[in-house]
């Protein structure tokens, strides 16, 4: 199925730099080859150089969880590159825990100092 080119053009004018840089190197193998061509265009429009993708892509590149498909996995809680992957607790208006899940974080959200922090 192609992409729906105009949305993926108006998704691409509002996402952040690091998202885009984020879809144009982490990502880039499981996107098609039309939205990488706007990803890419974007990313030159708004003075990002070659050199800083080249940078961002071994930044990010360090400690990525794959799923079974080969593709880095995604942060449950912000959509970022996952770097730990683990149980969590599933919890209630994020104080109760109710029940343990499996889930996939970026640096940001993956659990510092206890079992489940």
């Amino acid at each position: 199925m192609k992409p729906d080119l105009e949305r993926v053009r108006a998704n691409v004018r509002e996402a952040t730099t690091e998202d885009l840089l984020d879809r144009a190197t982490v990502y880039r193998g499981g996107m098609e080859p039309e939205t990488l061509e706007i990803i890419d265009a974007e990313l030159r429009s708004r003075g990002v150089t070659p050199e800083a993708i080249v940078t961002h892509e071994t930044v990010r590149g360090v400690g990525l969880v794959k799923g079974p498909d080969g593709l880095p996995r995604v942060c449950a809680r912000c959509g970022r590159p996952a770097t730990w992957e683990g149980w969590k607790w599933g919890r209630l208006w994020w104080l109760l825990p109710l029940f343990p899940r499996w889930a996939a974080l970026c640096d940001e959200h993956r659990p510092r100092g206890g079992p489940d922090r």
